[in-house]
């Protein structure tokens, strides 16, 4: 029996030095079988994730799109989890903001499940959407329709989660945490100039909403979590400390699906 053809697009930005990256994780996703061909967006030669992600948001078809990194992993079920998630908001909340896998809420309360690379399983399985303030860039789902758009003035490939999310609270929409199991293939490690310059941006831009919670650091009026940050950062270097290199990729992210399995069933037993 052939799967049912979902109304979504899926959007997702490649580099030319990611080639492989995206081959053995986003277009590997069993998911994107329910997907047509022509609701795949890939977008390349962007200077930012912002004017990448708008630009698709105009080639859409669909009025549902999922903007992902191509280090996202989507399993075979993540699209029935997605429609699952829609159907409560309907009823909750049919005029919500922006969905995703992983965010925080104030004073850096999680709410998600997913496994990310250097971290292994984060959170834990869930039911239902949970309201965040903000949202991890590495999957983020919104309707063409909400008039929502990333700003373009934000520069490079980082923050512009948290953005859209700020922007949609600014217009009395709230955004959600979706139960929806996605592996992130990343290569963690430390913050980049790339990232900084972003948070300044920030900073500046949402100056009258400090602190913003991120899922990766507190955006704050004297910068004191970006300090200890970039603090700890040299005294690894300093030290030798792995924490100061890349964690590496892994090679299969389906291997992770029967490694959540089995932790997953520990969990469950009396």
């Amino acid at each position: 029996m052939s799967r049912e053809i979902m109304d979504v697009t899926f959007v997702v930005t490649k580099s030319n030095a990611g080639s492989r990256l995206f081959e053995t994780n986003f277009a590997a996703s069993p998911c994107l079988k329910e997907v047509r061909p022509e609701s795949i967006i890939v977008q390349d030669g962007f200077p930012s994730a912002a004017i990448a992600y708008n630009d698709a948001i105009e080639k859409a078809g669909t009025d549902l799109i999922v903007f992902a990194h191509q280090d996202v992993y989507f399993p075979e079920d993540w699209l029935e989890n997605l429609r699952r998630s829609l159907q409560i908001l309907e009823s909750s909340d049919p005029d919500w903001g922006v969905l995703g896998c992983w965010g925080v809420k104030y004073r850096g309360m999680p709410g998600g499940y997913l496994y990310s690379v250097g971290l292994g399983l984060v959170g834990k399985p869930f039911s239902r959407p949970i309201a965040i303030d903000t949202l991890d860039e590495f999957v983020l789902i919104l309707r063409k329709s909400s008039q929502l758009r990333f700003d373009p003035g934000l520069p490079h490939f980082h923050m512009y989660g948290t953005d859209i999310c700020m922007s949609a609270r600014r217009n009395g929409k709230t955004c959600y945490a979706i139960p929806a199991f996605s592996i992130h293939n990343t290569s963690y490690g430390p913050l980049s100039r790339e990232f900084f310059q972003c948070y300044r941006y920030m900073r500046d831009k949402w100056r009258d909403c400090l602190p913003i919670e991120t899922p990766c650091i507190r955006i704050e009026r004297w910068n004191q979590d970006l300090l200890v940050r970039r603090f700890k950062h040299i005294c690894f270097r300093m030290g030798g400390r792995a924490d100061a290199k890349p964690f590496p990729r892994i090679e299969d992210p389906r291997s992770v699906l029967r490694y959540r399995k089995d932790l997953e069933d520990v969990v469950r037993l009396p």
